[in-house]
């Protein structure tokens, strides 16, 4: 059986979104000409896209941040919403912290900047499509600097006399794992818990297993209600 992100198989078939009409219609010719991909619209605002997106129904849809009507990240929350099996993938001027994370925050699959070439961009696009993330190496410098650790941590602060110590964590659970089962009561799922974390899936799916264990749930809504009784989240 073929995937999207095998060349061999039936082509990709994407959207690409734009406000800049000479870009938009430079990248239809460009990713239009190469084997194993179909450009089945092309969209000058986010409104635009969703609607060619819900239309066409591609594997794929390659996103600018900065357009009017509807921008790249309020389309990337409605497409991740409305449209969970279209990979986005974000093809922007911008690798500043805030643009790179929240565009990933949105749920952006892969982060690309204009500089990439054309077969950079579809070797973005196939393995978003095959469930891979993608990202520009400006686009990943600007990601390690904003989450990096400070090198030299802080002093914990002194308690204050007569003031009563921080409680641990109850049931045993570890401080990754009660930030993980707050944001879990918040509603967030593991694709959004681990893009929010930097972490994989597969590392979110184990942590989520030890905190059942734990705290005795048996799926998500009793961890949620077992959050809620420990003031979790």
């Amino acid at each position: 059986m073929t995937s999207p992100a095998d060349p061999a198989g039936p082509p990709l078939r994407i959207v690409i979104a734009d406000d800049q009409a000479s870009v938009r219609e430079g990248l239809v010719l460009l990713l239009g000409g190469l084997p194993g991909i179909e450009v089945v619209g092309a969209a000058a605002d986010g409104e635009q896209a969703l609607k060619l997106v819900a239309e066409h129904k591609p594997n794929a849809i390659l996103l600018d941040l900065h357009m009017p009507v509807l921008d790249g990240i309020g389309a990337t929350r409605r497409l991740t919403a409305e449209h969970p099996g279209v990979a986005i993938v974000v093809l922007t001027t911008y690798a500043d912290d805030s643009s790179v994370l929240d565009a990933l925050h949105a749920g952006a699959r892969s982060y690309l900047t204009k500089d990439a070439d054309r077969t950079d961009i579809a070797r973005a696009l196939h393995a978003a499509a095959g469930g891979l993330t993608v990202i520009d190496p400006r686009a990943h410098a600007t990601l390690l600097a904003a989450t990096a650790a400070p090198a030299t941590p802080a002093a914990p602060a002194r308690p204050e006399p007569g003031a009563a110590p921080p409680t641990p964590p109850p049931d045993g659970l570890t401080q990754r794992e009660v930030e993980i089962l707050g944001l879990i009561a918040r509603g967030l799922t593991n694709p959004e818990i681990a893009a929010q974390l930097f972490l994989s899936n597969h590392t979110i799916k184990t942590h989520i297993s030890r905190i059942f264990a734990k705290t005795g749930s048996r799926d998500r809504a009793a961890a949620i209600g077992y959050a809620h009784r420990h003031n979790i989240g």
